[in-house]
């Protein structure tokens, strides 16, 4: 079964007069929506406490909740006292994974710098072992998923392969397909079901039917230039790519049952929506 929900409510959710995380979850369900990303980009700004009561709300609603955790996370940068704040966000995350009653765990792997790609990436795969193989020895990862995410900018370490290939490292660790992201950094590459398919047929490959089947979806139109991602746009726009619906098909022919979270610019729910009636009257047609 494919879940689909939102990162965010956006506008909508404020506009109806609703203001706080306690009302999200009904509010959700009472939109049709299933899942929920809920975003620490900026820094885990809540309580555990908080997270809890909202844990406890989202499980009563049906509503499977994510987590993801800063954008600042980088394990390749050359800085040993910035990997272990890097070590720190994806433990705190873990902390809020529990606390939410949710499962996966969304984070950026990493960025290049100054270094050269292939050097940034050696030193991701080392640090990926070393912090998530000692998670698992600790007894933190029973029932988790960590979820290393596809980047949209060429100096990012996060192009579908290696995200894939990351995923290999340990079998807590699942890949997130931000299909707006693989999109801008390809310059418009996802048109048809093919282009999709590409990716999962990698995927399967690589990492099995378990892994790719339970794999975490982020789907957006996003702005692209030479370098790649420039911003996210709303499903209205006309211009930047890519269409849900090669990859609607693609999910349905090669039975997946991912979660798709809506990036949206500002209409995250209204989007999402979109995506499961577009989802919904293909699989009734198959």
């Amino acid at each position: 079964m494919v879940l689909f929900g939102p990162s965010g409510c956006g506008e909508e959710f404020y506009n109806e007069g609703f203001k706080d995380i306690f009302q999200v979850p009904k509010w959700l369900k009472n939109k049709g929506l299933d899942a929920y990303e809920y975003s620490f980009g900026h820094g885990y700004q809540m309580n555990l406490q908080t997270a809890e009561k909202a844990g406890r709300l989202f499980k009563e609603n049906n509503i499977e909740t994510s987590i993801h955790a800063p954008f600042y996370i980088n394990f390749a940068n050359p800085d040993e006292e910035m990997f272990l704040k890097t070590k720190g966000y994806i433990y705190t995350g873990i902390k809020f994974l529990n606390a939410f009653r949710s499962k996966k765990l969304i984070f950026h792997a990493a960025s290049c710098g100054k270094m050269k790609r292939e050097e940034a990436l050696k030193l991701t795969e080392k640090r990926f072992i070393e912090t998530f193989d000692s998670l698992e020895s600790d007894g933190l990862l029973n029932g988790l998923y960590l979820c290393p995410e596809t980047m949209g900018k060429s100096l990012q370490i996060g192009t579908y392969k290696e995200i894939i290939q990351l995923c290999k490292l340990n079998k807590h660790l699942i890949p997130t397909f931000d299909f707006g992201h693989i999109n801008a950094l390809e310059q418009g590459s996802l048109k048809s079901e093919d282009d999709y398919k590409k990716v999962f047929d990698y995927s399967l490959d690589v990492l099995g039917f378990d892994k790719t089947n339970n794999c975490h979806i982020h789907f957006s139109k996003i702005q692209y230039g030479p370098k790649g991602e420039i911003k996210h746009l709303n499903f209205d726009d006309n211009i930047f790519g890519p269409n849900f619906e090669p990859l609607a098909k693609v999910l349905i022919d090669y039975k997946l049952s991912p979660t798709v979270i809506c990036e949206s610019m500002s209409l995250m729910p209204h989007d999402a929506r979109i995506m499961k009636k577009i989802y919904n009257n293909l699989l009734d047609k198959s």
